[in-house]
């Protein structure tokens, strides 16, 4: 048993070397990276006309996002909570007496003792469990307009990178925004984000003084044949 514990770790080793080597620093992704405004077509030749149709004559502009390469600030409020608990408890009982029978008038005596006999069983089961799980998220993050669809609906999307002395902490959300739901201050709550993808991580010293190491997490995983 010694010999086979020894040599499954020589042979975990270089593959958790090799493993190690391969994590890396979260990196940009296309999918959040800030979209530029889009650049104005070619400017028509002057016709004396006060107004012209291509040019931005905006007197009275909402300030709230709703073009292309817009910014818009998302509040990020995430709270969940969830909890389950579940509880069973079964019983049963069963008996069974059976009578020897009767010879002559006399009961069927044998070695001197009653022949009477009698079954029973007795079953029981009892079982708890509980979980429980809550997450928060507040701060606010600054994207930009990616795309407008058809029906006025915002897809945005964006990211935040935040350098410490101890490390680096990056937030990243994309979503869809309704103009209905951004408020006079250009701000929409992360609530209202439909088919939001929030990411938070990050790397340094602190990050890796909550990680487990290599070989701890080889010993919980189901590899371990003890």
């Amino acid at each position: 048993m010694n010999r086979f514990f020894v040599r499954l770790l020589a042979a975990a080793l270089p593959l958790a070397t090799l493993a190690g080597c391969a994590i890396v620093p979260p990196t940009p992704k296309p999918m959040y990276t800030a979209t530029l405004p889009e650049e104005p077509a070619a400017q028509p030749r002057a016709t004396g006309s006060i107004y012209a149709d291509q040019q931005s004559m905006e007197l009275f502009a909402d300030p709230r996002a709703h073009r292309i390469g817009d910014i818009l600030t998302i509040a990020l409020v995430e709270s969940t909570q969830a909890s389950k608990k579940a509880a069973t408890s079964t019983s049963k009982k069963n008996g069974n007496n059976i009578a020897s029978p009767t010879i002559l008038g006399q009961g069927l005596r044998i070695g001197g003792k009653s022949a009477d006999s009698a079954l029973s069983s007795n079953n029981a089961f009892d079982g708890d469990g509980a979980s429980s799980q809550s997450n928060q998220l507040t701060g606010e993050i600054t994207v930009t307009v990616a795309q407008r669809l058809s029906n006025g609906a915002l897809v945005v999307r964006g990211e935040k990178w935040l350098t410490i002395n101890q490390g680096e902490e990056l937030v990243r959300i994309s979503g869809i925004v309704r103009p209905q739901d951004i408020g006079n201050d250009n701000i929409v709550a992360s609530s209202r984000v439909a088919d939001a993808r929030i990411e938070y991580v990050g790397k340094g010293t602190l990050a890796d003084s909550n990680t487990r190491g290599w070989l701890s997490r080889f010993f919980d995983s189901k590899w371990m044949p003890f």
